[in-house]
């Protein structure tokens, strides 16, 4: 810390730079050792001082300083990187700390150089030092403090002249010229005339009350300066503050005096009952003046009769003695003060009872007595009495004045009766306000039967009650139930204007009969709703308006209302919010005969339903399928079907016969294909002429012009393998005369024009979940291809998440599930359980019953538009499957290069996956890195070729026993560099293989060899030949690397256990010890869940991978 000739600044140049308040904190800073350092720049007069606050970096602050004659410096200027800028607590405590260096500067040069070094005393004895040298200073007198007194004066204000705005606004008033200017009775100034003003005065050393330097500007920080008794300084710091906190008015350039008539705080009175305790004495300006403190006034009106005249005067009484009310003056609305100005000077002060009124604080200062004639006083008493004792008490002193009995208030609830079921209702006092507590009595049992009521009462600084206009319902309600009520209170009258309708209460259990009428649109249905209560019948225009808006209650026409809240209208409600949905209907409500489920529901709450022919023909079958008649088989099949594929067909024959799209999702192996190439030639044997088209992966396109070509000769199958540019032929002339054309996503995608511009039978699309994203390119073109007949064909329908399904449903069934948006909400969410925050049991237990009925409810809307059968359930005779997981540890030095990368992409990933989706290609980056290391060091890098794969010598080693015993297996990994290497190895062994991933040229050869036996092994990429492979000659499946998505692998496990395998499948699956691929066979049992509990089971967990699943992975 710089010490170099410090400046010194003055306490009260300090506050007046920053404030009183920021000052006292700075005090505290500098003595816990906030100020980090301080630097003094002489020849800029810059200070800078580094000061801890409280956030982790300290701020800064910069103070420009003037020196002065006195030997001082005054600050000039200030900023600091604190929020406040400049002129902080921070500023402040760097110039105490720059005092302090002074004055330890000015006492080293005082002290010899060779002082001794002397041991500071510990706390505990400073302090009680100190104590005991206080209490010795007070025992002794030793420097006594200063006494405190509080100064009254009434003021007038001062006359105007040129300078006037340059000195003060107010002066004492004058008893001579007060005197000699009385003011008149009546004139407007003459309650503002004079003004009570009070300020601090302090005691000198004489005995006199003296201002000194006191103002009620500085008096905060004055304490030890004129070494004033604390408590007392403590007192007129309060009374300040309370002034300052409450005013109203701000009166400009006058900081000696304070002005009680705009003390708006009654506390006023506790302050000044304090003073008194704390011996803070009362004086005036003159010393024979006398200021006393009473205990209770009292404002009113006297009435006196003589000679048939009656005479009004106001009066004042101070703790019952009677003072003029001439002299005196209000303070604000709780208290006045009374004066007499003539020596010896006087001021009374007292609070009041109750708030005074306007007119009583009115009456004061005025020398006002009104006279009334005699002709008049009966006209006085009957009309202006009541009204003028509400506000002022009126009493008769010599009871010559006999006052009539007033009536009391009543409160008046006016209802007015308008057209279009509107009322008005206006509250009013009759006959005067009540006293407080009988006016809120009154107005707390209005709103205690209708709360609204009580919004009306007046506001503050407004007078009269504020209308309500209720309409419709609310005033159906009003009408019958409250009004009735209100008029029974007392203290309350009911006037009624206008014709009073008969409203009615309907309370019945409705009932609703449902009906279905067919539309000029195919698809769609009018959806009728007749609901009869209590013999009425309830229009459903109305009802259906009033349910999709979520009103509670529905007026008719008849005046009569009825609850929606009874539980076949929260129902109805449900199902009409979710056919709304569904169509975007302009006119009338809608249902599509894709909704047969939700059909269903319609006809559980209705008591009676009707439906229209074309709807029971087709919806019946969705409904129950185990009813769809069976369908023969077509002539032209040459294959023998299974039972169950026998249902799939007649199933989709239905489908296709009512124009209903679907999905065929049975488990991968059981013949999908086969069971779409019977529709077909079943279709065409019952006379459709157009083709229909099937799109499926480029590998398979193949296998579906050999399997048509096996099964179904009799239909003309032509494939489509480039673009019409590639190929010079026209998609249309291509495809003349087929019964069935064969294209791949691509081709369909890239040429889609052409293939809207034909007719087709159908739409059939294999390997469906190349579509489920459906912002994809490839969704778009499936859904807007005009076709009567769609139909999709996976095994895996959902891979990750339920807006997979969504997307494919939205392609071949539009009509069954509303858009992705509210799909998300009604299903995704619930049934995922995607939740934030830590959740509580009875929200766990909430959401889990939730989640249970939304599962519920989608598993009924899919059924019957989705069929799916597994292997265990149609497929005993299949051999079974079985399947291990066999442990790899990794080499040492490959163990140790691991730890490393991890610890390496953990801390870098940790920071980045709160916002996954902004940082998704550096996560799966890292994750990808982490999943090769896991399989060889030099996919990594080639540097660590020499550290050995112990999964390439796991594999090699079971291999040879596979190979050995006559076996044949199937390899798959996603990385082909690691199948490259995987070949080497095989190669320098001498076992043949045969290989395939995307880059392959002539894929059907590479099967064929497989199949025909040249080769035991088949190195297969997991994205190219995971799926449309028949590969049954295999008995043994490798999967060199895990992942996430169950399905994927699932696909490749099945291109060998499937219908046509005749021996037991042993798959293993090789997964690193203590590595990610550990972390995702986890990941992945989860996400399997998810797609049994929708298709298979009846439990829902969650699949989405989310910045949990990944922190999980790097655990």
């Amino acid at each position: 810390m710089s010490r170099a000739a410090f400046p010194l600044v003055q306490a009260g140049d300090i506050i007046r730079l920053v404030g009183p308040a920021s000052f006292e904190r700075a005090q505290a800073y500098k003595r816990r050792g906030a100020v980090l350092d301080v630097q003094w720049d002489a020849g800029r007069g810059r200070l800078t001082g580094v000061v801890a606050g409280s956030t982790s970096q300290p701020y800064r602050c910069h103070i420009d300083l003037e020196a002065t004659d006195t030997g001082f410096s005054r600050p000039l200027d200030s900023t600091c990187t604190c929020p406040m800028d400049y002129d902080c607590k921070h500023v402040a405590a760097t110039l105490l700390m720059a005092n302090a260096t002074h004055l330890a500067e000015t006492d080293a040069l005082a002290q010899p150089a060779q002082r001794e070094a002397v041991a500071p005393e510990p706390d505990w004895k400073q302090s009680l030092t100190d104590l005991a040298r206080r209490s010795q200073d007070r025992a002794t007198g030793a420097a006594p403090v200063t006494v405190m007194g509080l100064q009254f004066e009434l003021r007038e204000e001062a006359p105007r002249a040129t300078e006037r705005w340059r000195g003060p606004t107010t002066r004492p008033v004058s008893p001579r010229e007060a005197a000699a200017k009385p003011v008149k009775a009546g004139s407007p100034d003459a309650a503002d005339r004079y003004r009570l003003g009070v300020r601090p005065v302090i005691r000198s050393a004489r005995g006199s009350w003296v201002k000194s330097t006191l103002t009620w500007g500085n008096i905060t920080y004055q304490l030890n300066r004129l070494n004033l008794d604390p408590e007392q300084h403590r007192w007129f710091c309060q009374l300040i503050a309370l002034h300052r906190a409450v005013r109203e008015v701000y009166y400009g350039q006058e900081a000696d005096w304070l002005y009680l008539d705009d003390f708006a705080s009654p506390l006023l009175w506790q302050l000044l009952d304090e003073a008194r305790r704390l011996g803070i004495a009362f004086v005036g300006t003159k010393k024979d003046a006398r200021v006393r403190l009473g205990e209770r006034a009292v404002v009113g009106l006297d009435a006196r009769r003589s000679d048939e005249v009656l005479a009004l005067s106001p009066t004042l009484a101070i703790d019952g003695h009677g003072h003029p009310a001439e002299d005196a003056g209000a303070v604000a609305d709780h208290g006045v003060y009374g004066y007499r100005l003539t020596p010896p000077v006087s001021i009374t002060l007292a609070p009041t009872g109750s708030p005074l009124t306007p007119e009583q604080r009115r009456i004061l200062g005025r020398p006002a007595t009104v006279t009334i004639p005699a002709a008049d006083v009966a006209e006085f008493l009957t009309e202006f009495y009541p009204a003028l004792q509400r506000v002022v008490e009126v009493t008769s002193a010599d009871a010559s004045v006999q006052f009539p009995e007033i009536a009391p208030p009543v409160l008046v609830l006016t209802a007015r009766y308008q057209p279009k079921h509107t009322l008005v209702l206006d509250l009013a006092w009759e006959n005067g306000v009540p006293a407080e507590a009988t006016e809120n009595a009154i107005l707390d049992r209005v709103a205690g039967v209708f709360p609204r009521l009580g919004g009306t009462a007046p506001a503050a600084g407004q007078s009269g009650f504020r209308s309500l206009t209720l309409q419709g319902l609310d005033a159906a309600e009003f009408s019958e139930k409250v009004l009735p009520r209100l008029d029974e209170l007392d203290g309350v009258r009911v006037d009624v204007v206008g014709a009073r309708p008969d409203y009615l209460e309907l309370t019945e259990a409705p009932k609703l009969t449902i009906s279905t009428v067919e539309t000029e649109e195919r698809d769609w249905f009018d959806l009728g709703v007749v609901v009869t209560i209590e013999g009425r019948n309830v229009p459903f225009g109305p009802l259906f308006t009033a349910l999709t808006k979520g009103h509670d209650k529905l007026l008719l026409v008849d005046n009569s209302y009825l609850s929606l809240k009874q539980p076949a209208f929260e129902r109805l409600r449900e199902l009409i919010t979710e056919a709304q949905s569904l169509a975007e209907w302009e006119t009338g409500v809608r249902i599509s005969r894709y909704q047969a489920g939700l059909w269903a529901d319609f006809e559980d709450l209705a008591d009676e339903t009707e439906q229209a022919v074309a709807w029971r023909a087709s919806v019946a079958g969705l409904n129950a399928l185990t009813q769809v008649d069976p369908a023969p088989l077509p002539n032209g099949l040459h294959a023998t079907l299974r039972p169950y594929q026998r249902d799939g067909f007649s199933w989709l024959a239905f489908l296709w016969q009512h124009g209903l799209g679907g999905i065929l999702a049975d488990d991968m192996g059981l013949g999908k294909t086969l069971q779409a190439l019977a529709l077909l030639v079943h279709a065409a044997e019952h006379g459709t002429r157009a083709p229909f088209l099937v799109v499926a992966p480029t590998s398979v396109v193949s296998n579906w012009l050999a399997e048509a070509h096996r099964f179904a000769p009799g239909l003309a199958a032509v494939g489509i393998t480039s673009t019409q540019t590639k190929s010079g032929v026209s998609l249309a002339d291509a495809v003349a005369g087929a019964q069935l054309v064969v294209t791949s996503y691509a081709l369909f995608r890239l040429d889609f024009e052409a293939y809207q511009a034909e007719e087709w039978a159908g739409l059939v699309l294999d390997e469906a979940q190349f579509v489920k994203n459906r912002a994809s390119r490839a969704n778009a073109c499936a859904r807007e291809l005009a076709a009567p007949f769609k139909l999709a064909i996976t095994g895996t329908p959902m891979e990750n998440n339920l807006m997979e399904l969504q997307a494919l449903f939205h392609v071949v069934a539009p009509g069954l599930f509303p858009s992705a948006r509210r799909f998300a909400e009604e299903y995704q969410r619930p049934i995922e359980g995607s939740r934030k925050g830590t959740p509580t049991e009875r929200s766990e237990k909430a959401e889990a019953t939730q989640r249970s009925e939304r599962l519920a409810r989608l598993r009924r809307r899919i059924r019957p538009l989705m069929m799916r059968r597994t292997k265990e359930l149609v497929a005993a005779d299949l051999p079974p499957k079985q399947e291990q997981v066999l442990s790899v540890d990794l080499e040492p030095r490959h163990r140790k290069l691991y730890d490393t990368f991890l610890q390496r992409e953990r801390q870098k990933l940790l920071g980045l996956i709160e916002d996954l989706d902004r940082n998704r290609f550096i996560v799966f980056r890292s994750l990808t890195l982490l999943r090769m290391l896991s399989l060889d060091a030099s996919l990594v890098d080639e540097k660590y070729a020499s550290m050995p794969s112990s999964k390439l010598d796991a594999l090699l080693e079971q291999l040879e026993d596979v190979v050995a015993e006559g076996h044949r297996a199937l390899v798959f990994s996603q990385f082909t560099t690691f199948l490259g290497k995987a070949a080497a190895r095989l190669e320098a062994q001498g076992v043949p293989y045969c290989y395939l991933d995307g880059s392959t040229l002539h894929r059907a050869e590479v099967i064929n060899r497989f199949k025909s036996g040249e080769a035991p092994v088949f190195l297969i990429s997991l994205k190219a030949g995971g799926f449309g492979l028949n590969l049954t000659e295999a008995d043994y499946v490798f999967l060199l690397d895990p992942w996430w998505n169950p399905a994927t692998e699932a696909q490749a496990v099945d291109r060998t256990h499937r219908i046509g395998q005749t021996k037991n499948v042993m798959v293993y699956r090789l997964v690193a010890s203590g590595t990610i691929e550990e972390k995702v066979m986890a990941l992945k049992a989860q996400k399997a869940k998810l797609f049994n509990a929708v298709l298979d089971e009846d439990a829902a967990f969650s699949s989405a991978l989310t910045a949990d699943d990944i922190r999980g992975l790097l655990e």
